[in-house]
């Protein structure tokens, strides 16, 4: 059976690698001007476009695109919240209506909220449907009336999700992420090692000689191959990396300063899921008998669910998890990192062209190579150094830019925390701030998709609630201190320079004041750090660079234990999934596949649905484990008192 799969999945590859069609062709017009006081839409014509596409990366590319969409569209599902409609005219710029085709697409209603439908007024036009767009065919000379919809706010299905998890979490546990995080920090200094790590002697009489003592709470025999900081730091570098840099860029740029706050507040409660997913990770674990570890949500949700028979509902999420798993750490755990560090690394250097990439894209797989050889224990290694260092690098560098606009710091907050509250319409007011902070929190800490448990399994523990307990660290590093840390220097830099308006974006690039044209995320934080410390951004690029070299290492661990779940733990499963993640790297470092990695973002979210489910269903697991380690501190803390 394993045979047949591995032979799909070459054949999958084989038949997008040709597919697609060999070119493209667009026609629409666009918006030139919408008055919306005077409630006319003004249109100009533009001349078709021919797109070639017989590269090989635009092939594949265009092969995807459809799929990529597809399922993009059902793990990223919008939930609409109200509706707002306007009337408009529509007239076209230099020429009549009659017989022209108009995209509607992209048209806003009032300040941010996009036309998702279109009516006619009257009998001067019909609707029509053309590659996914709704436009309109005019056959009168006078114009065409119109009445475009649109939700106040859209929120996507995989975030309202995970909101509701976190907060149940948070509750459930009664506040974890408050009371646990000073435990958490004594674990990671290893304050608790003695009770954490200790061994169990044989006495005359004993009742379960070379077994689980139950003279003592925690369970014999429970192996681990990391320490609690090595973890820590694996599962961090999963998450720490362009998403802390670019990301909460283009989210203050668009929800502006509030949205720091509701990030802050995300991060805060989404430590309560990543207690609650680590914890069930080291106690669902399987240990082999060479002391290699294999977990994560694929034995939590089938191991676990099993003992609430639920076992075949356990089984069939824990399938899926793991497949989407393995897609993801290929896509938006490889080839998006590869090719965000290549291009990085050759604008750098002014070497911008593709056997540039492609001999970049070979050292890194050469390097990753060695390192993921190594296994879990190479990979926490590496990522204990690397992380922190970086990490500290980019703080240090923030807070030298907060103290040298230290007079700008109280304005800031100020503008943070009644942006919060008191956004204005053009940022999608209170409901649409908040959406955009929690999105921002969510898509870069991971809390509930289930990915760092895997990572966290591997810890050297007896005590699964030890490692529930640390993982709370995560999304506050992660979100609380470095996402902060990031919206700060833009905004004081923005409060300064005045480099752009919040909300004023063209796509996902922002517009810059004063004709400095359209920016990305990472460029944005970019200038930001420039214009305090000069020549910062080569520092940033290099960052970047480590940043994705420590997401991919990560992130082929999670797909790793995904594939053996799937396969088997044989050496021969270990090895093709290795020099398939190796062949990706080069192949992300040298072509962009835009339509691939949005596949592989939306089977990372997905997940989320596996994950959540099981995590409802085992939390009593977790309290019981919870309770187990705070008896033993206890005992402890009482035994050194007498």
């Amino acid at each position: 059976m394993k045979k047949y799969l591995f032979g799909l999945i070459v054949l999958l590859i084989s038949v997008t690698s040709f597919a697609a069609k060999s070119d493209t062709t667009y026609k629409h017009f666009m918006v030139a001007e919408v008055d919306h006081d005077a409630q006319i839409i003004v249109l100009k014509p533009t001349t078709d476009t021919v797109v070639k596409s017989n590269d090989i990366d635009a092939r594949i590319d265009g092969a995807f695109r459809p799929v990529a969409d597809f399922v993009g569209d059902i793990i990223f599902y919008g939930i609409n919240f109200g509706s707002i409609e306007k009337e408009y005219k529509v007239v076209v710029e230099g020429t009549d209506i009659e017989g022209k085709e108009i995209d509607f697409s992209k048209i806003k209603i009032g300040d941010s909220q996009t036309a998702q439908g279109v009516e006619i007024l009257g009998k001067d036009g019909t609707l029509k449907v053309k590659d996914g767009k709704v436009i309109i065919a005019g056959t009168s000379a006078d114009g065409v009336k119109v009445r475009l919809t649109a939700p106040y706010y859209t929120v996507p299905l995989v975030l309202i999700i995970l909101l509701i998890g976190a907060i149940f979490f948070t509750l459930y546990f009664a506040f974890p992420n408050v009371r646990l995080i000073g435990t958490a920090v004594r674990i990671v200094r290893g304050k608790y090692d003695d009770i954490d790590h200790h061994e169990s002697g044989e006495m005359a009489g004993d009742p379960t000689p070379g077994g689980d003592a139950i003279e003592t709470i925690g369970v014999e025999g429970a192996e681990g191959e990391v320490s609690h900081f090595q973890a820590l730091t694996a599962a961090l570098s999963a998450t720490v990396g362009l998403g802390n840099i670019a990301g909460v860029a283009i989210a203050i740029a668009l929800g502006g300063p509030g949205a720091t706050f509701w990030m802050i507040v995300a991060g805060f409660i989404g430590m309560a899921s990543k207690f609650t997913e680590c914890t069930l990770g080291v106690k669902y674990r399987e240990v082999d008998e060479n002391g290699t570890v294999y977990g994560g949500p694929m034995y939590y949700l089938s191991k676990g669910l099993k003992e609430r028979n639920l076992g075949r509902l356990g089984k069939v999420l824990a399938v899926f998890f793991a497949i989407m798993c393995v897609g993801g750490s290929l896509g938006g755990g490889n080839m998006f990192q590869a090719n965000q560090a290549a291009s990085q690394f050759t604008q750098m250097v002014g070497m911008d062209n593709g056997w540039a990439k492609f001999v970049f894209g070979i050292v890194v797989a050469v390097i990753v190579g060695i390192v993921i050889i190594g296994g879990i224990k190479k990979i926490g290694r590496v990522t204990e150094r690397v992380v922190p260092f970086m990490a500290g690098i980019f703080v240090l560098a923030s807070l030298i830019i907060l103290i040298m606009n230290f007079g700008l710091l109280g304005e800031a907050f100020g503008m943070i925390f009644d942006g919060a509250f008191n956004a204005s319409a053009a940022l999608g007011g209170f409901v649409g701030v908040l959406i955009v902070g929690f999105q921002r929190a969510a898509f870069s800490n991971e809390a509930g998709v289930g990915s760092a448990a895997i990572a966290h399994s591997a810890v050297k523990t007896k005590y699964p609630a030890s490692e529930g307990i640390v993982a709370l660290l995560e999304p506050f590093i992660d979100t609380v201190v470095i996402c902060t840390m990031t919206a700060l220097v833009i905004i004081v830099t923005n409060l300064r320079a005045g480099l752009f308006d919040y909300g004023n974006l063209e796509g996902s690039e922002v517009v810059l004041n004063n004709g400095g044209g359209n920016v990305a995320g990472v460029d944005l934080t970019s200038m930001a750090f420039d214009s305090a410390i000069p020549h910062f951004s080569i520092v940033l690029t290099i960052a970047v660079i480590l940043f994705a070299f420590s997401t991919m290492l990560s992130w082929s661990y999670y797909g790793l234990q995904a594939w053996k779940y799937l396969f088997g733990k044989g050496k021969t499963a270990d090895t093709i999934y290795k020099i398939m993640f190796l062949f990706f790297v080069v192949v992300g470092a040298s072509i962009s596949l835009g339509a691939v990695v949005d596949f592989s973002d939306a089977m990372i979210f997905a997940m989320v649905f596996p994950n959540i489910i099981g995590l409802f269903f085992l939390a009593p697991k977790v309290k019981q484990e919870l309770k187990k380690f705070k008896e033993a501190i206890r005992n402890k803390t009482a035994a050194k008192k007498a």
